[in-house]
């Protein structure tokens, strides 16, 4: 079933619909303008917020322009790091999840263990993979973000791939469909909605993850160490310049994971924009 705030009415016109969908976005454009407006104005002038806390909103757009090559060139760098690092952790989740599904009584026995593992500060092991691959090396950055992703994926991955419903898997052995055959037809597309949310906290995971682990060393030509080295060279409208830049990677590659998800589900009834 639908939201209510993505159902349409039936017999709407395109127009119409667009409209609707401009208007649902009213209230975050609003609250994204006030927010701007207090930043430029309000806290520096109103609250004497200072500079190290909070630059001018209209100082960091004049960095981030003045700037925008070597901030634009280091987030491709980190960027690249994210993009690896969610391909290895959340292609390993996923395979795993396949394995614990099929064979659920070691699922049972390795859940316990997956999920006390999720609750160690992943970060806290940015040393320890910067001492295994070398300080300057990307590898450590990306299993840093695979690691994040990996477990979000695979949570979900498995509850996507054993929450089919039981007559679905009835029918199938009543056609004597074989294993693999009720993975492709039945469980598959049945996690491919799971799946999918894990996938999208993932990307923003594998960002977070790529940029935090450049905090403990790495290239000069990563944005964690421009962030973390303008901090201490007082350079905070270049360091916030640099954060917009993580904050825009993330979103598009947030974007583009959604994207694909609306591609590969249209045939879902979460996808559809009719009413339930």
């Amino acid at each position: 079933m639908t939201s209510a705030a993505s159902a349409v009415p039936p017999g709407v016109t395109a127009t119409q619909r667009a409209a609707m969908r401009l208007r649902a976005w009213v209230p975050a454009v609003l609250v994204f303008a006030l927010g701007i407006l207090a930043w430029q104005w309000l806290l520096p002038d109103g609250l004497h917020v200072k500079r190290f806390l909070l630059p001018r909103f209209s100082s960091v757009m004049t960095t981030f322009w003045d700037e925008r090559q070597p901030l634009w060139s280091a987030g491709w760098f980190t960027f690249k790091e994210a993009v690896f690092g969610f391909a290895l952790g959340c292609s390993l989740a996923f395979l795993l999840a396949l394995v614990l599904a099929r064979w659920k009584p070691l699922g049972r026995a390795l859940m316990p263990y997956a999920i006390a593992a999720n609750a160690i500060p992943i970060i806290a092991f940015a040393p320890i993979t910067n001492a295994w691959f070398g300080l300057l090396s990307p590898w450590s950055k990306i299993v840093i973000a695979a690691v994040l992703c990996f477990f979000p994926v695979l949570v979900n991955a498995l509850r996507g791939l054993t929450s089919v419903p039981p007559e679905s898997l009835e029918l199938m052995r009543s056609y004597a469909a074989s294993e693999a055959t009720v993975f492709r037809r039945v469980r598959i597309p049945t996690c491919l909605p799971f799946l999918f949310t894990a996938l999208k906290v993932a990307s923003v995971l594998a960002m977070i993850g790529a940029v935090v682990g450049d905090y403990f060393g790495g290239s000069t030509k990563a944005l964690g160490i421009q962030i973390q080295s303008s901090v201490t060279l007082s350079q905070y409208e270049y360091a916030w310049s640099a954060i917009l830049v993580a904050s825009i990677l993330g979103i598009a590659f947030y974007s583009a994971i959604a994207l694909v998800e609306r591609l590969a589900l249209n045939w879902h009834p979460s996808m559809r924009k009719e009413a339930p």
